[in-house]
């Protein structure tokens, strides 16, 4: 009997033993050499996972920037604190980029848009477009039932009282999660300077979205032709805003006539002459394109205050740096 069980017994041992051997020298002696880097860049990354950045989570991303094959600040969620820490890592060096924050461009809530119906099913905006397009009037108006709140990894957007989704500004990543997940295309990246946004998504002509929603975008175009700095556009029966050329002078918010352009102006800017400065040399009252300066060549200059939009042209002019923004 025991006979009879031994010689298996030692057999499976024996093949499991030079298996194993095998195997060991195997990895021994076809080892891939990792690069000591890997694990420096892993650790500066801020470990979300989120995937943002397109890569497996934050072991790809490290893996993949010490091979090369990605950016050093390829990690939007670490932003240029992380980059300029994984570049000195790297031996390289990286440009601090514009911090992008993610906006919702709608302000259809349930007091200034329609419904076409009561929506009583899964609580999912996906689910809801489904449904002859969602229950808004407007079949571009944000659908406010957490879709995107809930794809959110650091609790950077909610739905508000009115049924709108609303982003925290401070805590957002530019994860671009929430971009992904609504079916509506609201959210969008924006630049975290910008105080001015079209928040408006409707390429319906003016005549349907007066009928479903008091504050769209009608494409009356005065937009347009109030901007100076030719930072708005208008296609597909909608504004849009080059934020490579806005400057937040916000004039494009003052004459929207049905406020679909949003710009918190709380936080508008006015510039302020140093006297002590002022040289006269006439520059910022030349540049500025709302006659808010004023004052004859070498004289002191002052600015008009019930003029003046903000804009920081008249400032980044100056040649002796005697204008702030406050």
């Amino acid at each position: 009997m025991w006979e009879q069980l031994l010689f298996p017994v030692l057999s499976l041992g024996g093949l499991g033993f030079l298996f194993g051997a095998g195997l060991s020298l195997a990895s021994k002696k076809f080892a891939v050499e990792k690069d000591p880097r890997e694990d420096e860049v892993r650790e500066a990354l801020p470990g979300a996972n989120c995937g943002a950045c397109g890569y497996p989570g934050c072991d790809g991303l490290a893996s993949a920037i010490v091979s090369g094959s990605a950016p050093v600040d390829a990690c939007p969620v670490g932003g240029g604190p992380v980059a300029s820490n994984i570049a000195a890592i790297m031996g390289v060096e990286v440009k601090a980029g514009e911090r992008m924050v993610a906006r919702v461009l709608c302000q259809g809530d349930c007091d200034q848009a329609i419904d076409k119906f009561r929506y009583h099913g899964i609580n999912d905006c996906v689910a809801a477009s489904l449904l002859a397009d969602g229950q808004k009037g407007c079949s571009y108006g944000c659908l406010g039932l957490g879709t995107c709140v809930r794809v959110c990894p650091f609790d950077a957007i909610h739905i508000n009282e009115k049924g709108i989704a609303e982003v925290d500004r401070e805590k957002c990543t530019a994860c671009n999660k929430c971009v992904v997940a609504c079916p509506k295309n609201v959210i969008e990246l924006i630049p975290a300077s910008s105080e001015v946004q079209v928040a408006c998504r409707s390429q319906d002509k003016g005549k349907v979205v007066k009928a479903n929603c008091k504050v769209g975008c009608i494409g009356c175009q005065i937009c347009v032709k109030a901007c100076p700095f030719g930072a708005m556009t208008f296609e597909n029966n909608l504004a849009k805003i080059d934020y490579e050329k806005c400057t937040n002078c916000m004039v494009c918010a003052e004459k929207c006539p049905t406020k679909a352009i949003y710009a918190d102006f709380s936080k508008r800017k006015t510039a302020f002459i140093d006297e002590e400065k002022c040289i006269g040399c006439t520059l910022c009252s030349k540049k500025c394109n709302f006659e808010a300066i004023e004052g004859a060549r070498k004289e002191k200059h002052r600015v008009i205050a019930e003029k003046c939009t903000g804009c920081s042209q008249c400032a980044e002019k100056c040649p002796t740096n005697a204008i702030t923004m406050r």
